[in-house]
């Protein structure tokens, strides 16, 4: 019998039912809780389809870091070495990660539709706006300016962006701002066309926007060198995320490596979405997930993305009026950094009102923008308070 006792107490189903989370004033069991959640996110990644590359990865890291007695993000101590995810997890905490998703991005990204419109940089960048929002309603709410930073760069609706900034600046909300960011990026086309509608007329939604010029493959190749130059010697902070971004499109434009390029936008993008996916559900854990703050996150996330996408579509009002009606406003809704979602989500809305209007390369010059907004706010950000 005494043998049977230590068997079981070895085993991690001795504290699974424990209740040693404290949960608004009650105590629950969290672990069971979090595997709970976990499997949750686990239904909608595979079922549903919400973001599968990375919340399947953070899920199942949720789902082992929360299995009692694992201790798989354990500490190296007294000379043993410590959890596989504790190791892993320095590629996220130290910011390796984020910039190498970059990387893959820009090797897979197109700017040809900016460099046609320069115009449509603006778009991307008044689409930031639902960040610099939510970091006031953040502050308002008793997040520190730091947190505030973290929460606001939600609505960039660029994940990899928003978990390099959190890590360096909150890496305690690392895993509810991670679950906050890429849940509303999945639900881009549930929660962008609502606000395009209330913020734009019939008439607008309806206007067909002229064919793009080409662009050569020159002005394709310089641009991400001088793009680099201005916004890393302007905001040096951004460099990591800008620096990597640009270095993947100019890998792609140059033509000359095209297995390089192969392997950034398949093999290499998805082994580190892995990574990072597994680790930051690895900071699941439930003394760090199950508290009011969550709720806060997930609602402030909302609505940064919702201020992002209005922000673009009434700087798109105010161009299509300047224009004398040549700009649809519905390509501002692209500008938050959801690529290439956010900008079929554009094409479709606008093919409603117009089955003639082809939006879908206009909206990505704001969309690519987006990427390049979002890197810049959170360098801003970073430099002002970061340590």
């Amino acid at each position: 019998m005494e043998l049977m006792i230590k068997f079981w107490e070895s085993t991690g189903f001795s504290e699974l039912f424990k209740l040693n989370t404290d949960l608004f004033g009650v105590k629950v069991p969290g672990e069971l809780i979090m595997i709970g959640i976990a499997c949750l996110f686990l239904y909608l990644a595979i079922k549903k389809g919400y973001e599968p590359y990375l919340l399947i990865p953070i899920a199942f890291g949720m789902l082992l870091v929360n299995l009692p007695l694992a201790e798989l993000m354990a500490k190296p101590m007294n000379g043993e070495n410590g959890g596989l995810l504790y190791y892993l997890y320095q590629g996220t905490e130290l910011g390796i990660y984020p910039p190498l998703i970059f990387l893959c991005i820009g090797a897979g990204t197109d700017f040809g539709p900016l460099i046609a419109n320069p115009r449509s940089l603006l778009l991307g960048a008044a689409a930031q706006i639902g960040i610099f929002i939510t970091f006031i309603g953040a502050i308002l709410l008793g997040f520190t300016g730091m947190e505030a930073s973290s929460i606001g760069i939600i609505g960039g609706a660029d994940g990899p962006t928003a978990l390099y900034l959190t890590a360096k600046l909150a890496n305690h909300l690392l895993p509810s701002i991670a679950i906050a960011a890429y849940s509303y990026m999945a639900l881009v086309p549930l929660i962008q066309p609502p606000i395009m509608k209330l913020l734009t007329t019939e008439e607008e939604r309806k206007i067909k926007m002229e064919q793009l010029r080409p662009v050569s493959k020159t002005e394709k190749i310089l641009f991400p060198i001088i793009v680099s130059l201005f916004t890393i010697l302007l905001l040096p902070a951004s460099g990591s995320l800008i620096g990597m971004l640009m270095l993947g499109n100019l890998i792609k434009e140059s033509g000359l490596v095209p297995r390089l390029v192969d392997a950034l936008q398949n093999t290499f993008m998805y082994i580190i979405s892995i990574f990072l996916g597994i680790t930051v559900g690895a900071k699941a854990t439930a003394e760090m997930f199950l508290r009011a703050e969550t709720l806060k996150i997930i609602a402030l996330g909302l609505v940064a993305f919702a201020m992002g996408t209005a922000g673009g579509v009434l700087l798109g009002k105010v161009m299509c009026k300047l224009s004398k009606g040549k700009i649809n406003p519905l390509i501002g809704a692209a500008g938050v950094s959801a690529v290439p979602m956010a900008a079929r989500v554009v094409q479709k809305e606008g093919q409603k009102y117009n089955p003639a209007n082809f939006l879908l390369m206009h909206a990505m010059g704001p969309n690519v923008a987006g990427v390049i907004g979002s890197a810049v706010a959170a360098g801003l950000l970073l430099m002002i308070f970061g340590k």
